[in-house]
């Protein structure tokens, strides 16, 4: 175990931060008002749908074309569903994503909008 640690790209604390945030966030989750579900529901891709993506991204886009760990892409994964889960639950929607990040990102590149990635690989109407 001890050499997947020193195979962690420089994105491992950031990754690590918004895996840890959405299992929490999760975890605390309380269904919104109908009138806060827009609000909160825009919160999560902000907060996660939209970095967690970026993170990937950035790595293979950025100039670096990092590698990214087994474990980071773990992190990622299970984070980008956990915002994924979040954003439909403000819409009364229980689902249990398995999108990619990979997926995520194509999306992100083709609409230009986190938001239509939350709602396309949720399958959940906004608004």
């Amino acid at each position: 175990m001890m050499a997947e640690t020193h195979a962690h790209s420089s994105y491992y604390e950031e990754i690590r931060s918004l895996a840890a945030a959405a299992r929490e966030e999760r975890r605390r989750f309380e269904s919104p008002d109908e009138d806060e579900r827009e609000e909160r529901a825009l919160s999560y891709v902000r907060r996660g749908v939209a970095p967690v993506t970026g993170v990937y991204l950035e790595g293979h886009t950025g100039g670096r074309n990092v590698r990214f760990s087994a474990t980071e892409l773990e992190l990622l994964h299970r984070a980008l569903n956990d915002w994924l889960t979040l954003y439909a639950r403000c819409y009364g929607v229980r689902v249990d994503p398995d999108a990619t990040v990979r997926t995520a990102a194509e999306v992100l590149l083709q609409t230009h909008s986190a938001r239509d990635v939350a709602r396309l690989l949720t399958d959940t109407p906004s608004g």
